[in-house]
């Protein structure tokens, strides 16, 4: 396995690990990272409020847990994130309800600003964007996969914007926190059973 990699998820933390630490930083009005801004500290409160829903209400259909029980290869998600991060606090949750369901799959969470040499090797156009989930097989250590910052959808979403005017506006970015609200995590859980599908294709015929 990569050295980088590796040194990472040494100093990785699980998905409850994870919802204390931004829980506590909420409580505290702070947030992870190395910017200690206000703004950055509102975005955490923020986001333990987001994640603290999704947790009780995301659903996963039917026939993605049977996608998902049917998964028999050892891998792990690393994802890097942090807590002021606001599509971090969308996909997260949904990525635990998913490894709950399977011993094959194993959710671990770094933050960015503490492995930055792990973020500059998956980066996205060039820029540290986050959530950025790195696919591992646990046999081989080998790099299966990305997936981030943001879902399918949501990414054609926010192309098509930047396309047409340039640069990421704040009532966009309010219009995709709607979108997340509206979609309830189905196009992230989409996207993942996709992927593990190609991994191992027996899992969807």
């Amino acid at each position: 396995m990569d050295t980088t990699i590796n040194n990472s998820l040494n100093r990785s933390m699980s998905y409850k690990e994870y919802r204390d630490l931004v829980k506590k930083m909420a409580e505290n009005n702070s947030t992870t990272g190395l910017e200690k801004t206000e703004v950055y500290a509102d975005f955490t409160m923020l986001n333990d409020k987001r994640m603290k829903r999704w947790d009780k209400t995301l659903k996963i259909s039917e026939e993605s847990q049977q996608k998902i029980l049917e998964f028999k290869h050892p891998i792990t998600w690393l994802a890097i994130a942090e807590s002021w991060c606001g599509d971090g606090a969308h996909m997260l949750p949904a990525l635990n309800k998913l490894a709950e369901l399977s011993k094959y799959i194993d959710l671990r969470i770094v933050l960015r600003d503490e492995n930055p040499e792990l973020m500059d090797a998956f980066l996205t156009y060039g820029t540290r964007s986050i959530p950025k989930v790195i696919m591992l097989d646990n046999e081989t250590g080998a790099v299966l996969n990305t997936y981030g910052p943001r879902p399918s959808e949501a990414t054609a979403y926010v192309n098509r914007f930047r396309a047409k005017y340039g640069k990421l506006t704040p009532e966009f970015k309010e219009d995709l926190q709607h979108w997340y609200n509206k979609n309830k995590g189905q196009n992230i859980i989409d996207d993942i059973t996709e992927m593990l599908c190609k991994l191992e294709p027996t899992v969807c015929q």
